[in-house]
């Protein structure tokens, strides 16, 4: 496959202008710059031999993304999503890389569940990992089996959903996990009345209770602090408080393996939001201040925020229009993810591309040591062609789920293509 006359992004080397990927047999052969516009001279003698050209003229190649952070719910809450229809949401939204949360039913804190989710998962065209459960039943009180795990092919640890409050055992499981990921969900419950709304002026207007920051703040400390001493690579997921970003940061500078992911919902909408959209602004940490949202933004500009991840979280339309203190939290965010970074962040003079694609493809590929998130020769043609010049109405979606508060929102950045392994496994 040749694709030709497209801007070509490379995150690892900062190269960005005009280039030709020859890909041959899954990986990407030859990439031939282009000067001041032109053709180099020896395009046409690399190229005469392609089977299938592609122009990606005014479209801009990145390397296929990597989310480090979404439930397909299978096994076991397949109304919700599976994996076949959260690979092609995946798809969809260009990614070629994505790694399933443990709390599925039966949890995957067994090597029979993560090999079911491997195998499954070869079967869609991208890569699906697994992370597995850090503790047995995500019940908080007794690791699982870390070696018999890892030797399975899990990709990660994590109870996602659920945060860890045993301290000795966040310790035990940093200790026995070096060498993989932890990824740490981290709000307190014993600050949360009503999880999903966070404790502010907006819960307080509704007189429902709500999720202060310091639910998230406390345990950001406690982990950082853990991580520091242990050496661990901690990943902190979905975070929401301005309080938390500095942390972060100062972990960082002590020298702390410690990484911190943001999905595109919190970089984008405040509290307020749940008054407009009801339930589909309603997930766990919540959307915080106007002020928390500024934060986020500046923690991916700093690099205290090393990672932007979806949380893609389906649910049905019944859960959904259950009232607000009833209804399961979380949004889909594998088709919007691009787009909504892409118009809020690059567009915005936030980010430029080579940083917004340090954080949705490097660094995610990075924290689980994968040779993934970068356009180079000899590396796996794992690519996304989008186009950032037209905007476009979000809806028609490819997931099982629609629970989306972007839903008619006008962005910038749709998917045109995304190839993995050197194959269009989507094309609009």
């Amino acid at each position: 496959m040749l694709i030709k006359n497209g801007r070509v992004i490379d995150p690892e080397s900062g190269f960005d202008g005009l280039a030709d990927l020859l890909i041959e047999d899954g990986k990407i052969k030859k990439i031939v710059k282009r000067v001041d516009g032109g053709a180099d001279n020896t395009v046409p003698e690399r190229v005469n031999g392609a089977d299938e050209v592609l122009d990606a003229s005014g479209m801009i190649i990145a390397p296929g993304l990597v989310d480090v952070h979404v439930h397909f719910r299978d096994p076991g809450l397949t109304h919700k999503e599976d994996i076949e229809t959260g690979a092609a949401a995946a798809k969809a939204g260009g990614y070629t890389t994505v790694v399933c949360m443990a709390n599925t039913n039966p949890a995957a804190d067994n090597p029979d569940t993560i090999g079911y989710i491997i195998e499954k998962g070869k079967k869609t065209g991208i890569h699906v990992l697994a992370a597995a459960a850090v503790s047995k039943g995500l019940k908080g009180r007794e690791l699982t089996d870390m070696d018999a795990l890892k030797a399975c092919g899990a990709a990660g640890f994590t109870d996602d959903g659920i945060p860890l409050m045993d301290e000795k055992l966040v310790k035990q499981a940093m200790e026995k996990a070096r060498d993989l990921p932890l990824s740490f969900h981290e709000e307190d419950p014993a600050f949360i009345i009503n999880n999903g709304i966070n404790k502010g002026v907006v819960s307080d207007q509704l007189g429902i209770g709500g999720s202060p920051a310091l639910a998230e703040d406390s345990l950001v400390a406690r982990d950082c602090m853990i991580a520091l001493h242990t050496g661990a690579a901690v990943n902190i997921q979905h975070i929401s408080s301005r309080n938390s970003v500095k942390m972060v940061a100062l972990a960082k500078q002590l020298g702390a393996d410690v990484w911190a992911e943001v999905t595109p919902h919190h970089f984008t909408l405040d509290e307020t939001a749940v008054l407009k959209h009801g339930t589909l602004a309603k997930m766990n940490p919540p959307l915080r201040t106007a002020k928390d949202r500024e934060a986020l933004i500046e923690g991916l500009k700093s690099g205290a925020i090393d990672i932007i991840a979806t949380d893609h979280a389906p649910h049905s339309r019944e859960e959904k229009e259950k009232p607000l203190t009833a209804a399961p939290s979380g949004i889909i965010g594998l088709e919007t993810a691009l787009p909504l970074a892409v118009t809020n962040l690059v567009k915005e003079g936030h980010l430029t591309y080579v940083q917004l694609f340090e954080k949705m493809c490097l660094n995610p590929a990075r924290l689980y040591r994968l040779d993934s998130g970068r356009i180079k020769e000899g590396s796996d043609a794992d690519l996304v062609i989008f186009d950032d010049r037209e905007s476009f109405t979000v809806g028609d979606f490819v997931s099982k789920s629609s629970n989306s508060p972007f839903t008619g929102e006008t962005l910038y950045g749709r998917v045109r293509f995304t190839i993995c392994g050197g194959k269009v496994v989507f094309e609009a």
